[in-house]
């Protein structure tokens, strides 16, 4: 499985692109802007996109999924419809973040967790991890040893739960039973900023201190 990283809007987010080393077809998860920066990735890589995953619907996440969705005719798959009270907020969100007006959009598929998601060969495990937001996932793939986790994880951080329903008891709980459950190797792909490992957030998360084991 090939990354790529595009940080996008003031919020410097992690939009990825995901590439099947096999089959060539790619997916984009969290767009959260800078709809033509990213089609002109998608373009300079000549990447062929097959879907749009989302982890939760804020919306520095969110923000260019319906536009790609238009431009490409591919469907935005996730998160789970318990996001569904961020999607109708969205006009709100972009008032409360200074964004550009936006009008509400919804995604054409929910996941639960347990499901799976293929991009090509590459088989995405869906975990559901609220707490952030109520209806937060996360996407593994163990082959790849890695974890796309959106904002429920940092290097040395944890999501904001200070925002309308989020929990932090919960997200404490998503990440203790869901993530650190993982192997200590798998890479950990997050929302805003570096890389990390789960091993290294096990041993060093000063917010995840004594939550294992």
């Amino acid at each position: 499985m090939q990354v790529l990283t595009i940080p996008v809007t003031p919020f410097m987010q992690n939009a990825r692109f995901i590439t099947c080393e096999v089959t060539g077809k790619s997916a984009v998860i969290d767009p959260g802007g800078d709809p033509d920066k990213l089609l002109s990735v998608i373009a300079e890589h000549s990447l062929k996109v097959d879907a749009i995953l989302l982890t939760h619907g804020h919306l520095d996440h969110v923000g260019a999924a319906d536009i790609l969705r238009d431009k490409l005719n591919v469907k935005i798959i996730g998160p789970h419809k318990d996001e569904l009270f961020w999607f109708d907020a969205l006009p709100m969100q972009a008032q409360m973040f200074g964004f550009a007006p936006k009008e509400t959009f919804l995604p054409d598929n929910w996941l639960e967790s347990g499901d799976t998601v293929q991009v090509g060969e590459i088989r995405l495990e869906v975990l559901f991890c609220p707490g952030h937001t109520p209806g937060h996932i996360v996407f593994y793939e163990q082959s790849a040893k890695t974890v796309i986790v959106g904002d429920v994880l940092f290097k040395g951080g944890i999501g904001r739960t200070d925002f309308p329903k989020g929990n932090s008891a919960q997200l404490k709980e998503s990440i203790k039973d869901k993530l650190f459950s993982l192997p200590e190797e798998t890479l950990v792909l997050s929302g805003h900023g570096e890389n990390t490992s789960i091993g290294h957030e096990k041993r060093t998360n000063p917010f995840m201190s004594g939550q294992y084991g």
